[in-house]
């Protein structure tokens, strides 16, 4: 029973020293020429755009849940004309980041750790290989630059839409109309409340690309493999990043003293 219990430990640290080692490499390897430019672009397309419709639809739902929560809440006290900036705060600072990389760990994720698993267990990365073309370079990196690029815009697009969604729900309740309704959301906020959340989620898209690429890139056992690393991929990823989201706010609150007011 110990000798399994200490195999299984083992097991689970060579491979977290295993991925750590992966994403170092990947970020090292970022900076360094030849840059893929036509497959980032693609990367970018795939990854980003297309992802673009299922961040609106989410953020304009998550925005008018959030405005009928506030209003029941704000009701109480006769605050009825704080809802728009208490929206707008809750999204941007942190509903719309964490949820945009919860949901693009799901979808984008997923995507990665299928498509490299298939390629592995098909061997098309060891013809890459034997065609004198750096994998690594040609697919992982090319991934993790367009999820470092893709998830602050995509998230900019999830606070929008849920601010959207807001209004709607808004407008629906007592008749705001548009311009009072995003001079009182934009009221309180300032750039120490965007900018560091969206930068972080930079960080998310790190997270993503690299655990997935890693699990895609060492798949083996045929399909049920490939199944197993996409399924790996997106619960990875999501539990990295809600875990690393709270590491990254005690930053944000330290680095940016007014964004934790």
């Amino acid at each position: 029973m110990l000798d399994r219990v200490g195999h299984a430990v083992t097991s689970l640290l060579a491979q977290i020293g295993e991925a750590s080692l992966f994403a170092m490499k990947a970020a090292r390897e970022v900076f360094l020429p030849p840059f893929e430019f036509r497959e980032t672009t693609r990367q970018v397309y795939e990854l980003g755009l297309r992802s673009a419709p299922l961040i609106a639809v989410s953020g304009m739902a998550v925005g008018v849940v959030l405005s009928m929560h506030t209003r029941a809440s704000l009701e109480r006290f006769g605050a009825e004309s704080l809802i728009p900036a208490g929206l707008a705060i809750a999204l941007v600072r942190e509903t719309g980041p964490l949820t945009a990389g919860l949901l693009l760990s799901g979808r984008i994720g997923a995507g990665i750790g299928a498509e490299l698993g298939a390629m592995r267990v098909t061997e098309q990365i060891d013809a890459l290989e034997a065609s004198a073309v750096d994998a690594f370079r040609y697919l992982v990196v090319t991934r993790v630059v367009a999820c470092v690029i893709a998830l602050p815009i995509l998230t900019t697009l999830m606070n929008f839409a849920g601010m959207v969604g807001g209004f709607i729900a808004e407008t629906s309740a007592n008749g705001m109309s548009m311009g009072l309704y995003f001079t009182r959301a934009f009221s309180l906020i300032e750039f120490a409340d965007y900018v560091p959340a969206t930068i972080k989620t930079m960080v998310f898209g790190f997270i993503i690309a690299t655990t997935s690429s890693y699990l895609g890139f060492n798949t083996s056992s045929g399909t049920e493999g490939v199944g197993r690393a996409s399924t790996r991929a997106v619960v990875m990823s999501s539990i990295l990043i809600i875990v690393s989201n709270v590491l990254l706010v005690r930053l944000i609150f330290f680095v940016f003293p007014k964004a934790g007011g």
